[in-house]
C-alpha cells in the first residue's frame, strides 16, 4: 500500500505540497530496485502536446498547500545549481550524486552538479534517520510549524526553497530519510530535488507525473523530463505569468520534444 510522503516547499514564508511513496523496501543499494525496473519497463513515453502542456501549467504554477507568497508566476533558478549532501551515509550520498548527474544529463539548460563545499551550495540535502526527521523539521521550520506538519502531513521527506522578488530561486533545502529502503530514498530524492527546482504544485489530474500524490516513480521519467525541460528552457523566465508562458510554449515545446527524444532514444 502506498504511504504518505508529503513534500514541503517554502516560498519566503511557506508553501506546502504533499506527495506519496511506496512503503516497499527493495534490495541492495547498489542495485536498481525491482519496483523501479518494473515502472521503467511499463512507462508511457508518448504524449500529445496538450498532455504535456497541461502538466506543465498545473505543476509550474500554483501550490497544493499555499500559506504565503504569490504562486501565479514561474519560479526557477536563474544560476548554476550546486548540491551539497549533509550526512554520514556514504551509500546514500553516492545515490544522490547519481540522481543529480541523471537530472543534469536530461535537462538541457539546467547546470546542476554536486559540490563538496557547503558554502558554495544553493541546494543543501540533509540526510537523516527517520527517527531524527521531526527534530530536523523543527530546526528548519520552528517547533510550532513542525508540530503542524507532523500532525497534518506525517512526512517522510521534505523540500523547500527561498525566492527573491524576481521569482528567482536563491536557495533550496531538502530533507531525506536514509533508512526507509532504496525505493523510498530514490523516489524522495528525485521528487524533492525536482520540486525544489520550481515545479511545486502537485496535481491529482495528471496521471503520468511524479508530482501526483498517487504516483511513485523512483527515477526521472520521460513525462517529467518534458516538464523540467520546458521550465528550464531559456525562453521561460522567472516571474512570467501563465499568459506570457502560453505565448512562447509552442516554439519551446517543439525544441523540448527534440531534446527529450534524443536523450531517451525515442523514435
Amino acid at each position: 500500500m502506498p504511504q504518505h510522503r508529503p513534500s514541503i516547499l517554502v516560498l519566503l514564508a511557506a508553501t506546502l505540497a504533499a506527495c506519496l511513496a511506496d512503503a516497499a523496501v527493495p534490495a541492495a543499494a547498489t542495485e536498481v530496485p525491482a519496483a523501479i525496473a518494473a515502472r521503467q519497463r511499463n512507462e508511457k513515453k508518448v504524449f500529445t502536446d496538450a498532455e504535456i502542456v497541461e502538466g506543465f501549467l498545473k505543476t509550474a504554477f500554483g501550490a497544493e498547500y499555499h500559506l504565503a507568497g504569490r504562486v501565479d508566476r514561474i519560479r526557477k533558478y536563474d544560476s548554476p545549481v550546486r548540491v551539497f549532501a549533509d550526512g554520514s551515509r556514504a551509500d546514500r550520498k553516492a545515490q544522490l550524486a547519481r540522481v543529480v548527474a541523471d537530472i543534469r544529463s536530461k535537462v538541457q539548460h539546467l547546470d546542476i552538479a554536486m559540490t563538496e563545499n557547503n558554502e558554495a551550495a544553493n541546494v543543501v540535502v540533509k540526510l537523516v534517520r527517520d527517527r531524527e526527521l521531526y527534530r530536523t523539521i523543527a530546526t528548519f521550520y520552528g517547533q510550532e510549524r513542525a508540530r503542524e506538519i507532523r500532525s497534518s502531513l506525517d512526512p517522510q521527506c521534505l523540500s523547500g526553497f527561498r525566492k527573491n522578488e524576481n521569482y528567482e530561486i536563491e536557495h533550496s533545502d531538502v530533507i531525506l530519510t536514509v533508512d526507509n529502503g532504496d525505493f523510498v530514498f530514490l523516489d524522495c530524492a528525485y521528487e524533492e530535488l525536482l520540486q525544489s527546482l520550481g515545479p511545486i504544485n502537485d496535481t491529482a489530474t495528471v496521471p503520468w507525473t511524479m508530482f501526483n500524490d498517487n504516483v511513485s516513480m523512483g527515477y526521472f521519467d520521460v513525462y517529467d523530463q518534458y516538464l523540467l525541460n520546458l521550465l528550464y528552457d531559456l525562453r521561460i523566465k522567472p516571474g512570467m505569468t501563465v499568459q506570457e508562458v502560453k505565448a512562447v510554449l509552442p516554439a519551446v515545446l517543439a525544441d523540448v520534444r527534440a531534446w527529450v527524444a534524443k536523450v531517451n532514444h525515442l523514435e
